[in-house]
């Protein structure tokens, strides 16, 4: 039975007994609270009194006056004022946890989505610009983005690791089919010495590194921030689930259920004397409010840091184009990488061969089929902030949770004659006490003692996850960089408020380019027609690949690339 379905039953029944009597007092029947009993225990009432009498054996709802209750029914009512509170607090959270967990659940599923996205256009540059290699590309592509999955959602592999396996399957392909086309079979063992050579001779220059500082930037956040959202979940769940303590136990008891035994079952707990009780039995759950001020904090101003090259959504989409950049830095280089090569792993034996037509069907993805900036509304930067303001209204929750429990649940009106463990008043004369440990010593209703380590062991892990959270907050600086290839085909200049080299796409408002230089230069299973200029404006970008298809014989196309202006000499 949950809370709100007990709650509803409850009141109803209360109804019938307000109906029928307020209060048996002396001779009167206790009808009204063998009703109660029988509906909260779903149970004979067998054994329960008839009418009020003494009960010397009770051991909290002690009376001078005569009971309608028995040492069982105390027992089981103790069990039962427990049980309450475990309800209204879960009803208290619950609006908390689903905002998290709904949350983590969306942010998983658009990182799984995005991840699918970044493979479709990787996969798409191959089958459109390099077709000859793409087939072979297709599973340095696939295992790429599985490990950066993996990373993400908590599996323990090295980001390093996996771009560099990326880039070491990506040499001999592009040596294969761009740099030395002429044959396109190599054997096993020449293949493996040219991947080995790889970080040897550095056929892509920096971008391997830029890759590597890109994913580390921006997965690691993303994945830390996912591991906070469980965390959260963790804590709720939690403390919806707390024991609580005998002297915790015996005042529920008191305050919740004691006025059933003298027929008060419409009475409600004084403001002063449900906050006293709240405040005890909750008292060390306040101690987690400033760790989880802490913990939306840190959040939030890890969030505001996912920006730019920061940005897993950036980072992801725009993976192809270094890619792209990588290939073609190594094709300008072609000559000297020839050479190098040469020397560590000697000339090839090979026999000319047909390369496979790439197997790409870009109709089974929908998305993979054109890249364009993604809606504002639906930008992962977008969810995350207004998740951050709707946890921001959180911050205090566990401080004021015992006073909202007697506010909103448990406690009655003001100016109502009030229950205040012993009788009906007009209002609750007892000091009340303020939230917290320290503010128990002087609570004239529960006991507390000691510190709770279901308690501690929470704190520990928000401190510990408030620490990965400082730890992953970004503080990007001003910075420019040029960088000439060696081949002298490259030259890139960006300079402001980016984050880095990796480029501004994600985070400016103005145009970003990079210029390359090409001369004289179409390898074979390249194809590109009509093309002049080929720029990137970070307000908008399209990669087309309506009608181009991947399979062999299909017509070549113009290939809009993002962050490239290419200027072919013999066009113009």
């Amino acid at each position: 039975m949950d809370a709100q379905t007990w709650r509803m039953g409850f009141r109803c029944l209360l109804l019938l007994a307000f109906v029928g009597s307020t209060r048996s007092e002396g001779g009167q029947t206790c009808e009204e609270v063998r009703k109660l009993f029988q509906w909260r225990f779903v149970g004979a009432v067998k054994g329960l009194p008839d009418s009020p009498r003494a009960g010397p054996d009770l051991q909290v709802c002690i009376s001078k006056k005569p009971t309608c209750c028995t040492r069982k029914m105390e027992e089981r009512y103790q069990i039962a004022a427990r049980q309450d509170l475990q309800q209204v607090l879960q009803a208290s959270t619950s609006t908390l946890k689903l905002l998290i967990s709904q949350n983590a659940a969306a942010f998983q599923e658009t990182l799984e989505t995005l991840i699918r996205q970044a493979e479709n256009y990787t996969s798409i540059l191959f089958c459109n610009t390099y077709r000859n290699m793409a087939l072979e590309a297709a599973a340095a592509v696939q295992e790429f983005f599985t490990d950066v999955g993996l990373y993400l959602f908590g599996v323990d592999v090295n980001p390093e690791e996996f771009v560099n396996r990326f880039f070491d399957s990506l040499f001999p392909l592009v040596y294969n089919h761009l740099i030395n086309p002429s044959v396109t079979d190599s054997s096993l063992e020449y293949s493996e010495c040219i991947r080995m050579a790889r970080r040897d001779v550095s056929p892509f220059g920096n971008i391997p590194k830029r890759v590597m500082g890109q994913m580390g930037r921006s997965l690691l956040p993303s994945r830390t921030f996912l591991q906070a959202l469980n965390l959260g979940i963790e804590v709720i769940n939690t403390t919806d689930h707390l024991h609580f303590s005998k002297e915790c136990s015996r005042a529920l008891l008191r305050m919740q259920y004691c006025p059933h035994c003298q027929g008060l079952t419409l009475s409600k707990p004084c403001m002063g004397y449900c906050l006293n009780v709240a405040r005890g039995c909750l008292a060390h759950m306040v101690e987690l409010n400033p760790h989880w001020h802490a913990y939306i904090q840190s959040l939030e101003e890890l969030s505001n840091a996912m920006h730019g090259t920061y940005d897993v959504e950036h980072v992801l989409l725009n993976f192809h184009l270094l890619v792209n950049d990588a290939v073609i830095q190594a094709y300008l280089n072609g000559q000297k990488l020839a050479e190098r090569v040469n020397k560590i792993c000697g000339h090839p034996v090979r026999t000319p061969t047909q390369s496979p037509p790439c197997s790409f069907d870009p109709s089974k993805e929908k998305h993979g089929m054109k890249i364009s900036t993604r809606n504002g509304e639906e930008t992962l930067a977008n969810r995350r902030k207004e998740f951050i303001n709707s946890l921001r209204l959180y911050r205090s929750f566990y401080g004021s949770l015992a006073d909202q429990l007697c506010v909103n649940e448990l406690a009655a009106v003001d100016g109502l004659p009030c229950w205040n463990g012993e009788d009906l008043v007009k209002s609750y004369t007892q000091r009340v006490v303020g939230n917290g440990i320290k503010a128990q010593s002087g609570n004239p209703e529960v006991k507390v003692k000691g510190t709770d380590p279901v308690i501690n062991q929470i704190i520990d892990k928000l401190k510990h996850i408030i620490q990965l959270l400082q730890g992953r907050s970004p503080k990007p600086n001003k910075w420019e960089l040029i960088q000439l290839g060696s081949g002298g085909g490259m030259v890139e200049q960006v300079s402001g408020d980016c984050d880095d080299e990796d480029g501004c796409g994600g985070s400016g408002s103005g145009e970003v380019k990079r210029t390359l230089k090409i001369t004289n230069w179409m390898p074979d299973g390249m194809n590109f027609t009509d093309v002049k200029q080929i720029h990137h404006t970070s307000s908008s970008s399209t990669l087309d690949t309506t009608g181009a298809g991947c399979a062999a014989g299909s017509q070549p196309m113009t290939f809009i690339l993002m962050g490239v202006l290419m200027l072919l000499p013999g066009l113009w």
